[in-house]
């Protein structure tokens, strides 16, 4: 195609519009409007994140146009090597790490398909579980592998990052929702398994929301054994729009049926 054939398809395909009207219209365009659009991934744990959660991820995605994403911490959950109690029938070190990044791949490669923003990771408590050991054996920083050279991923991983005045971090050390409230900005959070939900907190001269976004652990694995009898666990994400519209979207109750990953 010449340059000029591609100049006037390219501004003849930018004017056309559906023929919509009423609130068709008006959710057309709210979903289509210059603004981040943010898919909050919840905790993974992998090797022991849940089968069909990927792509209820991708599913989500498309649903709400959304144009970034910022995955909320624990991606790997390091069972082997946990300050709690392990399982001594479980993977040792080499084979649960071989595991959790050919599980990790997988998002990897599907985020990059339909995202072409850099993809954002808090750190979790759990993903820096091998950088503690390090730290109190005495281990130079400068011997430790970055988490991206280990996992075979090119993502930013941060402590927290705010957009639109929204603070994203893991979440340790209170949930969202008191996270909000003493930093006076809205927070979004996981590391709480069993918690999604949007709260808002409104003053006289401010309103901020606190999120907990869920997670997508899968609770019949040995390593979640220590909350067998917790209350069900919160399967889910978030979604994010332009900083002031918060929602919280969970995968159906039940055993899902987990379906081939696809992704356009």
């Amino acid at each position: 195609m010449s340059w000029v054939l591609f100049h006037y398809a390219y501004h003849f395909l930018k004017d056309v519009r559906p023929r919509l009207k009423g609130n068709k219209l008006k959710a057309f365009q709210h979903l289509t409007k210059k603004e981040r659009r943010i898919l909050v991934v919840g905790d993974l744990h992998c090797p022991f994140d849940l089968d069909g959660y990927l792509q209820f991820l991708l599913d989500t995605y498309a649903k709400w146009n959304c144009n970034q994403i910022l995955m909320i911490g624990d991606a790997v959950d390091n069972h082997y090597s946990s300050f709690h109690q392990t399982d001594a029938d479980g993977y040792g070190g080499g084979e649960e790490l071989d595991r959790a990044i050919k599980r990790l791949s997988k998002y990897r490669d599907a985020f990059a398909k339909i995202c072409d923003k850099k993809i954002d990771i808090c750190i979790g408590n759990h993903d820096r579980i091998i950088m503690r050991r390090a730290f109190d054996s005495d281990i130079p920083a400068r011997w430790i592998k970055s988490y991206n050279e280990v996992l075979g991923t090119d993502w930013n991983w941060v402590e927290s990052i705010v957009y639109d005045d929204v603070l994203y971090e893991h979440g340790e050390g209170g949930q969202a929702k008191t996270k909000a409230k003493n930093n006076m900005m809205s927070s979004v959070c996981g590391h709480t398994h069993t918690q999604a939900y949007v709260e808002w907190l409104v003053g006289k001269k401010y309103r901020v929301f606190g999120m907990q976004v869920g997670c997508g652990v899968d609770a019949s694995t040995y390593a979640a054994a220590y909350a067998k009898n917790f209350k069900k666990q919160a399967i889910g994400c978030g979604v994010i729009l332009g900083g002031h519209t918060a929602i919280n979207v969970l995968m159906p109750l039940g055993k899902p049926k987990p379906k081939p990953t696809t992704v356009l």
